[in-house]
């Protein structure tokens, strides 16, 4: 059962498929709900930011087009045309409520450095302490494909993350995340399993398999593994229906609503959490069981020694993905060294002074190091 605590800071994130479910025009039904709901618990203390996708969407209705445009120009002309529109009807509805919007928009580079990111949060949590509702999209008007996050489920995830939300609530035009053939929504799931993954495939051939619809990107799959970045990082979460009149609210209260994660451990420090989440993993470096052992057991830091391989390109001070012989991830962390200046010491230990600079030795501090 999911607990009946009270949640004090939520992350919501909205579909394109609640703003724009046909596509190329605005439904302002549920958007005015969503919005009255966010408005409700910011009257009772809670600090709430909206993530919203709909820009695009809104771009297509007032260009007129049908389909969405194949080309990233025309991603970024329909986006740069529909998102001042969208933060215009936010605006519109919840100064009916004589309530402030302020809208961020972000890209993976706003992640990765470290000033950027605490520039991020700083302004978010002044926002909040002033009961502004901050609206964060993606910048799709200069995003390309190599710092796209890819949908807005990942990066309702990453400013869960960024802001140590105590709940991230994704709201979709589902229920919630469905065992067929029954149609019945599973209340929790207490951790995402193979089978859990196969069941979101499922779910997507429920009539409209968000792949589809024009505007929109995502779908189930893309849902859950946002679920993981957040729950992994101690955030609880929720899939359920934006449709709901009373969907937030219940889930802000505890209350049963859609499919509910529980948070898996404890919660991650501020800068373990950027480690872990702020950034892409540039590359993997593969180690023995030992080395394993000697991270997750002992706190150990990692030391060339316990290298099998190196995956990727990565560069000194870059995140990389920490995988066992297997090449299941279980750590990330801040490297040392290059790909290439680690490449020649694999298995063996690096000493300083070697490659014509002093180098530490190890290959990952524990300091920089964060088992996921």
């Amino acid at each position: 059962m999911q607990s009946k605590k009270s949640f004090l800071r939520i992350v919501v994130k909205t579909g394109s498929s609640l703003i724009s479910p046909r596509g190329s025009l605005i439904d302002l039904k549920y958007i005015s709900s969503i919005i009255e709901q966010l408005n409700g618990l910011i009257n009772e203390g809670i600090e709430v930011v909206l993530v919203s996708s709909g820009a695009i969407a809104c771009g297509m209705s007032i260009l007129k087009l049908k389909k969405r445009p194949q080309e990233i120009s025309g991603l970024q002309a329909a986006a740069s045309i529909g998102q001042s529109e969208l933060m215009g009807i936010y605006r519109r509805l919840l100064k009916k409520h004589n309530r402030l919007c302020a809208q961020l928009l972000l890209t993976w580079e706003d992640f990765e450095n470290r000033k950027r990111y605490l520039n991020v949060r700083h302004t978010l949590a002044n926002l909040l302490k002033n009961k502004v509702l901050p609206v964060i999209n993606e910048n799709d008007t200069v995003a390309t494909d190599e710092i796209r996050f890819g949908d807005n489920d990942k990066l309702s995830a990453l400013v869960a993350v960024l802001l140590g939300a105590d709940l991230l609530v994704i709201l979709s035009d589902v229920e919630g995340l469905y065992r067929l053939p029954q149609m019945q929504v599973i209340p929790v799931v207490e951790k995402i399993t193979p089978e859990i993954n196969r069941l979101c495939c499922n779910t997507e051939k429920l009539g409209k398999p968000s792949q589809d619809k024009q505007g929109c990107v995502g779908g189930m799959s893309s849902k859950l593994e946002a679920i993981k970045i957040a729950t992994g990082s101690g955030i609880s979460s929720i899939i359920a229906s934006g449709k709901s009149p009373d969907a937030l609210l219940k889930a802000a209260r505890g209350e049963p609503v859609g499919t509910f994660f529980p948070a898996q451990g404890a919660s991650l420090k501020a800068r373990e959490r950027w480690i872990a989440y702020g950034g892409r993993a540039r590359g993997t470096i593969i180690v023995d069981q030992g080395a394993k052992n000697a991270l997750i057991k002992n706190g150990k830091s990692l030391l060339s020694v316990g290298i099998i391989s190196v995956r990727g390109n990565f560069k000194q001070n870059e995140t990389v993905s920490i995988a066992d012989p297997a090449g299941s991830e279980f750590a990330r962390g801040k490297v040392n060294f290059s790909a290439c200046e680690l490449q020649p010491h694999i298995g063996m230990p690096v000493r300083a002074g070697e490659a014509g600079r002093r180098l530490e030795e190890e290959v990952i501090h524990r300091d920089n190091l964060v088992i996921l």
